[in-house]
């Protein structure tokens, strides 16, 4: 309410009815709240008609806070940060140090406020930036895997509540053809707290407490060939913030950055797949993925959001905003360089994959409704030859992922998709699976 009093445009500004409640309970909550919940509502003493000179001589307790509470008045005014400062905050107050549910460090209203503020005022690439790299070094280095091509997958951590997750069955199919991939998240994640692959991987038995130079060595195994990666064990102190993002609901920064990472690199070359559901965040995902240096990067607005793309008929009435299967990207010209963030050695495109056109019958994506165990049921009958919607749509997205990435051997789409069907129905990629379930449980 802050934000929107000092900086949304008029028609989005508090109604005549909030500002009438206000009015009455303003003088009531002054005396009740805490000091900081009060600076948050009115920082400069002018918002409210009684006013409070509590907010104007705020500073916070210690260093850390007392910066956070510097940065916050510029968000809660409707102003940006610059990268470094952002950063700055960032490392002062993380990790999140709990006792008995609560911190230890900065005030958690504090902290939520300048989290969700930074979404409301809609973020500066500077300010995504620092929320995807400044932690990047927390465990020292990244592993270099000895591998010719290595695709991270950045799925929402949230999962998925309504459709079939296919990311993990893609994952075991493109390795049969040499192309691996790194996969990434946490067991639960709000504001969904859906289906996600950690989930599926501990309910098949799969040790999912890997360390990154454990994930390295199943990327590079000739039998497996892909890994997962749980944010608990490549970055502590961004998953020390899955409690409070439980308490604000809303998606932070952090659910955009999170979704653009390289915890593991390749000595070959790298590229970066992210799902998406809001039109303003594509080519805020596509510029991090430049920063990186990757030498291609994907976007897909697949089902809720997430990877899948579908094989279902786009609906009449599905007007608003991009349509499921948009996807847009880059890729090198060249095999061997990497993209530089001009884009000067990118080829860009952009585009909507219609499955009809590759052959593909329009079918209803499967439903599993947060159920972990049929999504695995699905998943694993098409893995063992099974035809139909879920077969279609592990064998889209494989194909179409490695074509627009410019993956060798898969210039040609139909030959991209007859590939990764060659995975599926030969059983190599069933048998990736299961080898990266047994595997991961004997690695030192």
């Amino acid at each position: 309410m802050t934000i929107r009093a000092n900086a949304f445009p008029e028609a989005t500004q508090w109604s005549e009815g909030e500002r009438r409640a206000m009015n009455i309970f303003w003088p009531l909550l002054v005396r009740a709240l805490p000091p900081d919940v009060i600076f948050i509502a009115d920082p400069e003493g002018s918002i409210m008609g009684l006013g409070s000179s509590i907010g104007p001589h705020f500073v916070g307790n210690g260093t850390g806070e007392m910066r956070l509470v510097g940065s916050l008045r510029e968000i809660l005014a409707g102003g940006h940060l610059g990268y470094e400062e952002v950063q700055g905050v960032l490392r002062d107050v993380l990790p999140l140090k709990l006792e008995d549910g609560k911190s230890t460090g900065v005030s958690e209203s504090l902290l939520s406020a300048f989290l969700i503020g930074q979404r409301m005022n809609g973020e500066t690439d500077g300010e995504l930036k620092a929320y995807c790299i400044t932690f990047d070094n927390e465990l020292g280095p990244a592993p270099v895997a000895g591998v010719s091509s290595l695709t991270h997958y950045g799925e929402p951590y949230d999962g998925n509540t309504r459709y079939f997750r296919s990311t993990l069955f893609v994952a075991a199919v493109r390795s049969c053809y040499g192309e691996s991939s790194l996969l990434h998240g946490v067991e639960w994640m709000p504001p969904k707290g859906g289906v996600t692959e950690e989930q599926m991987l501990k309910f098949m038995g799969a040790n999912t407490t890997l360390s990154l130079l454990q994930a390295k060595e199943l990327i590079e195994d000739e039998e497996v060939g892909f890994a997962y990666i749980s944010l608990r064990e490549a970055r502590p102190s961004l998953y020390s913030l899955i409690g409070l993002r439980e308490q604000i609901k809303k998606r932070p920064p952090l659910a955009t950055t999170e979704k653009v990472q390289q915890f593991i690199r390749a000595k070959g070359r790298e590229s970066i797949v992210a799902g998406f559901y809001h039109e303003g965040y594509e080519e805020p995902l596509l510029m991090l993925m430049k920063r990186r240096g990757v030498h291609s990067g994907l976007v897909v607005k697949g089902e809720e959001g997430a990877l899948s793309m579908t094989t279902r008929l786009r609906s009449a009435s599905s007007s608003k905003g991009l349509p499921v299967n948009h996807c847009s990207g880059f890729r090198s010209v060249g095999s061997e360089t990497a993209c530089g963030f001009d884009g000067a050695s990118c080829q860009s495109f952009r585009l909507e994959v219609n499955a009809m056109d590759y052959g593909f019958e329009p079918t209803d994506t499967p439903r599993t409704d947060r159920s972990v165990s049929k999504n695995i049921e699905l998943g694993l009958a098409a893995l063992h030859g099974k035809k139909g919607p879920v077969y279609d749509r592990i064998v889209l997205n494989a194909g179409i992922v490695d074509h627009l990435l410019g993956c060798d051997g898969a210039e040609d789409v139909s030959v991209a998709l007859d590939r990764a069907r060659e995975a599926i129905d030969s059983g190599k990629a069933l048998k990736r699976l299961l080898n990266y379930i047994k595997v991961s449980h004997k690695l030192k």
